[in-house]
């Protein structure tokens, strides 16, 4: 794989913080053209290393909170059950990690799932499962939307933010139940955040208009929320690490504020299990992480006790299989096209 140089990465960075903004403005911010910021996105996607998709609320494919669970496997069985786990449509991220556990994954409940018989039978009767354990997501701090590379400069991303799109900085605790028109713009969104009113009337044979008017009300209201998926490791964070952290409860809620605010943080909750929360952070290297967990995590109050496992390979995030740990694969379930029919208005 060829190394992203810095202009690759400057434009990754400038997506994140406004992934749906005319590439135009991006130039400008950049210094550079249109045409060349055109170029540099195809081949960034070509290569599959970027997608811009779209975070889709909880509320409008799953039944409940997500869980995050730990899969024990026979020996020289991890390969084979996080090949099976990829036949999984609620899981949402996969990963092969060193500590107690051998496999990581997220579970999202889509719309119809049976989460018991999911959790206590589906999952632990793969083949070469040795055990399971898995916790609920009580409460989210932070997900992969809200991590950053980090490296423009305060006048690059000010300019930026001034195109932001309503939906892409915060989540709304619910949103209104969306029809059947909305619900199929909203699956070409979850595909490609950046798709356009002309190519949503082209697919779905809607006035331009009304592709454009639909499009706003999913991003206003919070329905979707574009992202770049891109793999850490591709952009020079190639440590991966799973950080449960036992903290006394009167002090979960600064501890959860802390670590929301850690640059690394990707995904952080608070769980309902042996651990009180649950950070996933990415760093440039090993001596990075050995100083969050001294530095950061050891100044924390209340904090009684942490585990923590590194990921020795990335399978799918986002519901994105990996190939070779480091490049963005075809999604194998389109998830939100399971129990349609329950999902809409």
């Amino acid at each position: 794989m060829d190394a992203l140089d810095d202009a690759d990465l400057d434009l990754i960075a400038a997506l994140q913080l406004a992934p749906r903004v005319p590439l135009n403005v991006i130039a400008d911010v950049l210094g550079s053209s249109a045409t060349t910021v055109g170029r540099r996105l195809q081949q960034l996607q070509r290569r599959r290393l970027v997608r811009v998709i779209s975070t889709v609320h909880w509320s409008l494919i799953t039944s409940g909170n997500p869980y995050v669970v730990w899969i024990r496997c026979e020996p020289g069985r991890t390969e084979q059950v996080a090949t099976a786990l990829q036949a999984v449509p609620e899981a949402q991220s996969i990963l092969i990690t060193t500590g107690d556990a051998d496999i990581h994954c997220t579970i999202y409940p889509l719309r119809g799932t049976d989460s018991r018989r999911l959790l206590s039978r589906d999952l632990p009767s793969i083949p070469g499962v040795a055990s399971l354990h898995s916790e609920l997501v009580l409460r989210p701090v932070r997900q992969g939307i809200d991590w950053r590379i980090g490296r423009l400069s305060t006048e690059q991303a000010s300019a930026l933010s001034q195109h932001g799109l309503p939906g892409t900085d915060s989540e709304p605790r619910t949103v209104p139940p969306l029809s059947t028109t909305e619900f199929d713009v909203l699956r070409l969104l979850f595909d490609d955040g950046r798709i356009s009113a002309a190519q949503v009337a082209r697919e779905l044979g809607l006035s331009r208009s009304t592709a454009y008017r639909v499009i706003q009300s999913l991003l206003d209201g919070g329905a979707a929320r574009p992202r770049v998926e891109v793999e850490p490791a591709a952009v020079g964070f190639p440590v991966t690490a799973l950080c449960a952290v036992k903290v006394q409860p009167q002090h979960i809620p600064s501890a959860l504020d802390a670590l929301s605010r850690h640059p690394s943080g990707r995904f952080t909750v608070m769980v309902a299990g042996s651990s009180a929360l649950i950070h996933h952070g990415v760093f440039r290297g090993e001596d990075d992480l050995a100083s969050f967990v001294t530095d950061e995590l050891g100044a924390l109050p209340g904090v009684r006790e942490t585990a923590m496992s590194i990921a020795l390979g990335v399978l799918r995030r986002q519901w994105i299989d990996r190939e070779q740990d480091v490049l963005l694969g075809e999604r194998r379930h389109d998830i939100l096209a399971r129990r349609t029919a329950e999902g809409t208005g």
